[in-house]
C-alpha cells in the first residue's frame, strides 16, 4: 500500500503480531523493545539490539547487544528504540507490536509517531488490522488497490491546509482541530489517493 524507501529500522514490542513475509535488507536495523525479544524468537527473527528495562522480558537476554535502562524513565521501552534509530541516522521505521494492549501505552506509541515526524523522519505502526503514522508538513500516497477505512486526525495542535484527494471524503486546503473529529471514517474507494498537510501534525490510521 505505501512504498517504503531507503533503509528501514523495525522495531518489535511485546505484544503479538502476524508477519508472513519479513525480508530486511542488509543495511536495516531491528530492534527489539524489551518484551519484542520474545517476539522475535517466536518468528526466529534475530535482532540487532534489544533496549528497555526488561519489566516485560524479565530478563536481560544472554549473547545479545542489548542496552539496558533503568524502570523509572521517561520515555518508553518503544520512544528508546526510535531514539536510537534517529541516532543512528534512520528516518523510516516500521514498528509491530506496540499497539492494542493497555491502552495508555497505546496513546504513548501513537505519540511516538508525532515524535518522529517532528524529527523529520516517519514512522508506521502496524498491528495485524491497522497502520497507525504521522506526517508534518508532508504528504501520504496510496495506491488505488487500498481498501477499508482511513482516517486522520490533528492529535497535537491545529493542523492546517490539510488536503484529502482520492477518497470517499475529499478536503482542499482545509483546517482540521483536536477537539472535532471531521477526518473520522474516510474510505478508499479504488482510486490513487493522497493526503497532504500545508502545515502542522496530522496522525493517520488506515486499514492494512
Amino acid at each position: 500500500m505505501v512504498i517504503y524507501k531507503m533503509s528501514i529500522c523495525y522495531i518489535f514490542g511485546a505484544l503479538d503480531c502476524s508477519i508472513t513475509d519479513f525480508n530486511p535488507n542488509e543495511n536495516d536495523l531491528i530492534i527489539a523493545a524489551d518484551g519484542g525479544y520474545s517476539t522475535l524468537t517466536k518468528l526466529n527473527i534475530k535482532p540487532d539490539l534489544v533496549v528497555g528495562d526488561f519489566d516485560s522480558l524479565g530478563e536481560v537476554p544472554e549473547n545479545e547487544n542489548f542496552i539496558k535502562h533503568p524502570v523509572k524513565k521517561d520515555d518508553t521501552d518503544t520512544l528508546l528504540a526510535v531514539k536510537i534509530g534517529l541516532e543512528k541516522g534512520y528516518k523510516t521505521f516500521i514498528i509491530y507490536g506496540a499497539i492494542g494492549g493497555r491502552l495508555d501505552h497505546t496513546v504513548a506509541t501513537i505519540q511516538t509517531a508525532t515524535f518522529v515526524a517532528e524529527n523529520g523522519g516517519i514512522a508506521y505502526i502496524c498491528d495485524n488490522n491497522h497502520t497507525v503514522t504521522a506526517i508534518k508538513n508532508s504528504s501520504i500516497k496510496f495506491k488505488k488497490t487500498a481498501k477499508g477505512y482511513v482516517s486522520v486526525f490533528a492529535l497535537s495542535g491545529i493542523a492546517k491546509g490539510v488536503t484529502i484527494k482520492g477518497l470517499l471524503y475529499e478536503l482542499d486546503n482545509a483546517e482540521i482541530s483536536p477537539d472535532f473529529p471531521l477526518g473520522v471514517s474516510n474510505e478508499f474507494i479504488g482510486r490513487d489517493s493522497e493526503i497532504s498537510i500545508k502545515d502542522g501534525i496530522l496522525t493517520i490510521i488506515y486499514e492494512m
